[in-house]
């Protein structure tokens, strides 16, 4: 490796580790600030605050804004050179602009490798510590109540609730439905379920059954039923939230064994799993664009590159909000809406890097 190579990843990670300090100690001050009210309120222990919050929130947030930090970075580093005249020496000197992303791109991988391992391997873990922290003594409190859940329980067999509320375990206008292949064996229906800790079986009211037998159909109402069904309060209570304690591993069998029950969250798990990819993926294309944007020196000061690539990243931002909002609320694909600003910043790099000054 040539001494250029290693002057370039030196400033890049020297400058991303710096920037990342600095983003995530102004985060936990704001997050301090807001929250010192409730840590007071609840008498949360300083230990737990410390270890099982802040440090873990420190590594979450630090990897999921590593990429815009990394575009930062990169901006300002590349800047000073452009504007000390260090780029136009070196293009100068015979090295071409292609050569020159080399130590850049090596030090993107750097990056981008420890981003994926920490978002598929470690941040899980801590993430659970952290998660359990906010629900003991923060007022964040899950999701409880569910409309139109549907859920395959087992091959053939398939639920629905109007509602269903994992708090009290209870449920309305409930069915269970039984097949064999495409026929309709037997058909339950319930106003109202709710699970009876004590028996550790579920109890209808108001219930009607239907079998069909040899095109006859036979029927059987009444007002109470205690009966075990093939599923608990626990498979019904896999709260959104619970995919930020999942490895990897542990992700793409759950998202196997939702889509096997019908379940209409899987897609936040498919955006999940994604992003775990895609932001990392960002840290190449950001990269390029920020070398792109900041080889050529500014007339007016490196403040110029910086205000260019901070609307880029807050432009980055919002294109992946919005394409995530319409494959939560519409039709379009995760993957595709967490790949799609990837591929669409992908070609403005591609065009800021033919642009540059070569």
């Amino acid at each position: 490796m040539k001494l250029l190579d290693k002057y370039i990843i030196k400033k890049f990670l020297g400058t991303f580790f710096l920037a990342l300090a600095l983003f995530v100690l102004i985060a936990i001050v704001f997050d301090i600030s807001e929250k010192i009210d409730e840590f007071i309120e609840k008498s949360a222990p300083l230990k737990e605050i410390f270890l099982d919050y802040y440090l873990n929130f420190t590594i979450h947030y630090a990897n999921l804004f590593s990429s815009l930090i990394v575009f930062i970075s990169v901006i300002f580093f590349t800047s000073r050179l452009a504007f000390n005249s260090e780029f136009i020496a070196i293009i100068n000197s015979g090295v071409s602009f292609f050569r020159l992303m080399f130590p850049y791109f090596i030090a993107a991988t750097i990056i981008t490798s420890m981003s994926i391992y920490l978002a598929n391997n470690l941040i899980p873990t801590t993430n659970k510590a952290r998660i359990d922290f906010e629900y003991n003594y923060l007022k964040q409190k899950p999701k409880s109540r569910f409309s139109n859940l549907h859920r395959q329980i087992l091959p053939n067999h398939y639920i629905f609730f109007k509602t269903y509320n994992t708090n009290r375990n209870i449920g309305y206008h409930f069915s269970y439905e039984v097949f064999d292949g495409p026929q309709l064996k037997s058909k339950l229906n319930a106003d109202y379920l709710r699970w009876d800790t004590t028996k550790n079986k579920w109890i209808l009211e108001n219930y009607l059954i239907r079998n069909f037998i040899n095109d006859k159909e036979f029927l059987l109402k009444g007002n109470r039923l205690d009966t075990t069904l093939a599923m608990t309060p626990k498979d019904l209570s896999n709260l959104v939230y619970s995919v930020e304690s999942m490895k990897l591993q542990e992700l793409n069998k759950f998202i196997k064994t939702e889509k096997a029950r019908g379940s209409d969250t899987v897609k936040y798990f498919e955006i999940e799993k994604h992003q775990r990819f895609s932001y990392p993926f960002a840290t190449y294309i950001l990269t390029l664009i920020a070398v792109s944007l900041s080889a050529r020196k500014p007339r007016g000061g490196i403040g110029i590159n910086i205000a260019a690539g901070i609307g880029i990243a807050f432009a980055y931002i919002l294109f992946m909000k919005v394409a995530v909002t319409f494959a939560i609320n519409g039709n379009l694909l995760p993957a595709m809406a967490v790949w799609v600003p990837n591929i669409i910043f992908g070609i403005v790099a591609l065009g800021l890097y033919k642009n540059a000054p070569k």
